[in-house]
């Protein structure tokens, strides 16, 4: 006798959501199935007028008149449960049962645990086979890191053209090397662990970039100004993208009371650091054309 799986029926109802499902002449139902009809509050029916529901003990034909007498339905009618048995209690003395053949889900819903045979347009993966839908916190931070690195290499191609620093293209790349690095490390889940940025440590970022002054005998924070030069302006524009960058970081790893991934929080917070010192670097004239 073939036995009906939850895994079966989450295929079938994986886009309806039925008053009654009919089990066909011949299958069962598996404890793990019938739990699942009851979570989803489906009634089941045996093929043939045999109802079960999570509230019987036994099946009760439907398709018998009640009599006109019939008591009120505040009185327990009395159900005899020697006729039929419940579906999964059916099985043939001696004869294994069989388990019908489906296909395997390829993905899984990550919030909600659903499986998908196909990737929904809608929806991505998150990491391995889990899925989320595109408008999803983790997946807009991605999108903003992605955008940030092409922000650098067009930075350094603009750079590039006008015959601009190469140390300060070097410094670049590290920088690029970094948001990398972090991209690959959230999608596999991994701890970022970075040693030095353009030559500092996280302690030295913090420090030079509240005190350029002492470093660099340049104020704090010089706003932008289109005098000043296409390299420092490209500077301040990486500067405001890693920290939009950042505020997409804490939405995404933002849980109740705590935040994940203070990793990922924390390096984005020290590269834009990176950019304030770099673009006093400019200022003190430490990015030599060549």
């Amino acid at each position: 006798m073939k036995a009906i799986t939850e895994e079966i029926l989450r295929y079938e109802l994986r886009s309806s959501q039925p008053e009654v499902y009919i089990i066909p002449e011949g299958k069962i139902l598996t404890p793990a199935a019938r739990e699942y009809l009851q979570q989803r509050k489906i009634r089941f029916e045996k093929e043939g007028g045999y109802t079960y529901t999570h509230q019987l003990k036994a099946p009760v034909r439907t398709d018998q008149p009640q009599a006109a007498d019939a008591a009120p339905p505040s009185t327990p009618r009395k159900v005899v449960a020697t006729k039929v048995p419940p579906p999964e209690e059916v099985q043939i003395p001696g004869q294994p049962q069989e388990q019908a053949s489906v296909p395997k889900p390829k993905y899984v819903d990550y919030e909600t645990g659903a499986f998908y045979y196909e990737k929904p347009e809608h929806m991505t993966q998150l990491f391995g086979n889990k899925l989320v839908c595109k408008d999803h916190p983790r997946i807009l931070f991605r999108g903003k890191l992605d955008a940030l690195q092409a922000s650098v290499v067009l930075a350094q191609a603009m750079i590039q053209a006008q015959g601009g620093s190469g140390k300060l293209i070097e410094e670049l790349s590290d920088i690029l090397k970094h948001l990398r690095e972090m991209m690959r490390c959230d999608v596999l889940d991994e701890e970022l662990c970075p040693e030095t940025t353009i030559g500092l440590t996280h302690a030295e970022l913090r420090e030079q970039s509240h005190n350029p002054m002492k470093f660099y005998n340049v104020k704090q924070m010089v706003l932008p100004d289109y005098s000043m030069g296409v390299e420092y302006a490209l500077l301040n524009k990486l500067r405001t993208d890693i920290r939009e960058t950042e505020v997409a970081a804490c939405v995404a790893f933002h849980t109740g009371k705590t935040f994940a991934r203070g990793d990922i929080i924390e390096e984005l917070n020290r590269l834009s650091s990176a950019l304030h010192i770099m673009m006093c670097r400019y200022l003190a004239g430490l990015y030599q054309a060549g």
